[in-house]
């Protein structure tokens, strides 16, 4: 009984110091990247507009999209070294798709589109020196929408990539 106890302060003080370094990241980050419209803070989570990072229908990172995640990068590694090298952090690139279906030869769905993109995105990170350990890559395709109308509105909403920097 006494080690659970213990065992459950260590864990909620560990909780508690990526808490904070999470909270330091996001302010970082929304200072690097400033005030634009297309990249808004949800939650515990950056979301990005799809089309700031790629261009429809693809996960070749775009020109514009290697500018901002070269900041996103850098935020990460200057935090990183601030950060105890035993607290297990991770950031999760999460990509999402809009709801209409997509098939083609090298996305025969929403689902490896949303993949890809979050994987583009993980590669990319870890070309700019982020260790692998410390990423991770999900594809939720259109079953995550934010906005469920169909309007053009809904659909540019629900194409996003989600950053959450979390524990594993």
């Amino acid at each position: 009984e006494e080690l659970g106890r213990e065992l459950n302060l260590a864990l909620a003080g560990r909780v508690k110091e990526l808490a904070r370094y999470r909270s330091e990241f996001f302010g970082r980050l929304q200072d690097v990247l400033g005030k634009r419209k297309d990249v808004q803070i949800v939650g515990d989570r950056f979301v990005f507009s799809s089309e700031v990072l790629f261009p429809s229908a693809s996960d070749e990172v775009s020109a514009d999209g290697m500018i901002q995640l070269t900041r996103l990068a850098e935020t990460l590694k200057a935090l990183a070294t601030d950060m105890p090298g035993d607290l297990p952090w991770v950031l999760q690139v999460d990509g999402h798709t809009d709801r209409r279906p997509i098939s083609n030869a090298r996305f025969p769905s929403n689902w490896e589109l949303s993949t890809a993109r979050a994987l583009a995105i993980v590669k990319f990170l870890r070309s700019q020196g982020i260790p692998p350990e410390r990423l991770a890559a999900t594809g939720y395709g259109e079953f995550h929408p934010l906005d469920a109308r169909t309007t053009e509105e809904a659909h540019a909403r629900n194409r996003r990539i989600e950053l959450k920097l979390t524990s594993r």
